[in-house]
C-alpha cells in the first residue's frame, strides 16, 4: 500500500473535534447575560468562522499536514482558551465583588459551562500538539510522543496500527479535570505535564469558587 493510501485509511474524521467546538460555542452563547463581557459575541463568532475555514481547508478526514491547516487549528484553540479564561475571570470578579443576583443556579450554570469548556479546550491542545498533530500521527510521523496511552504500553490489546484520536484526548482531558492528576495516560514531555497541571488548576479553581459561593447563595 502506498503512503497516500495509508494516510487516507488511517486519518481520523474531522467531525468529533468539530462537534466539540460547536458544543463550546453553544455554552458560550447560552451563558447568562449577567455573565458576559462587552463584545462577548466576538469569541463564538470567531470560533465558528475559524471552524468553517478549517473544515473547508481540510474536510472529511484530518490528513492535511500543511502549516496553513495547523495555524488555523491553533488559532481556533487559542480563541477558545481566551474565551474560557475571560469567562472565568469575570465569574471570579463577580463573586469577589459581591455582584447582586448571583443565585445558585446562575453560579452552577456559569461554572459548569466554564469547566466543560476547559475540558474541551485542553483536549484540543493535547490532540493538536501531541506528535505534531493528528495529520502527522496519521502519516506515521517519527515525532516523539508526548502522552503514553495504555495502548502504547500494551499494543496486544489495541488494533493493528492504532493511533490516538480525538476521543482519546477528550477522555484524557476529562479525567485530568476530575481527578486533578493523570489516570491511565501519562505525560512524558514537559509541555504536556505543565498543560495538564494548568488544566487541573483551572478546574479546581472553578469548583472551589463556585461551590463555596453557591453554598452561601442557598
Amino acid at each position: 500500500m502506498s503512503e497516500p493510501e495509508a494516510v487516507a485509511t488511517r486519518a481520523e474524521r474531522r467531525w468529533p473535534m468539530a462537534l466539540a467546538v460547536l458544543v463550546t460555542i453553544g455554552l458560550q452563547v447560552g451563558t447568562p447575560k449577567a455573565g458576559r463581557v462587552t463584545g462577548g459575541w466576538i469569541v463564538p463568532v470567531l470560533e465558528l468562522l475559524l471552524l468553517g475555514v478549517l473544515v473547508a481547508v481540510d474536510p472529511g478526514r484530518v490528513d492535511d499536514v500543511s502549516a496553513r491547516a495547523r495555524r488555523i487549528t491553533l488559532a481556533l484553540i487559542t480563541v477558545m482558551t481566551v474565551g474560557m479564561v475571560t469567562g472565568l475571570s469575570v465569574l471570579i470578579y463577580d463573586i469577589l465583588a459581591g455582584r447582586p443576583g448571583l443565585s445558585a443556579d446562575n453560579l452552577f450554570g456559569r461554572g459548569g459551562a466554564i469547566w466543560l469548556t476547559n475540558v474541551i479546550a485542553f483536549s484540543l491542545w493535547f490532540w493538536e500538539l501531541d506528535r505534531g498533530g493528528p495529520a502527522e500521527r496519521a502519516a506515521g510521523s517519527d515525532i516523539p510522543l508526548s502522552f503514553a496511552f495504555p495502548e502504547n504500553a500494551m499494543p496486544e490489546f489495541a488494533d493493528a496500527g492504532w493511533i490516538p484520536r480525538y476521543p482519546d484526548y477528550l477522555y484524557l482531558s476529562f479525567t485530568n479535570a476530575t481527578a486533578f492528576s493523570p489516570t491511565d495516560t501519562l505525560p512524558v514531555k514537559t509541555w504536556a505535564k505543565l498543560a495538564m497541571m494548568l488544566e487541573s488548576v483551572v478546574s479546581l479553581l472553578t469548583a472551589i469558587i463556585v461551590i463555596a459561593r453557591a453554598i452561601n447563595a442557598f
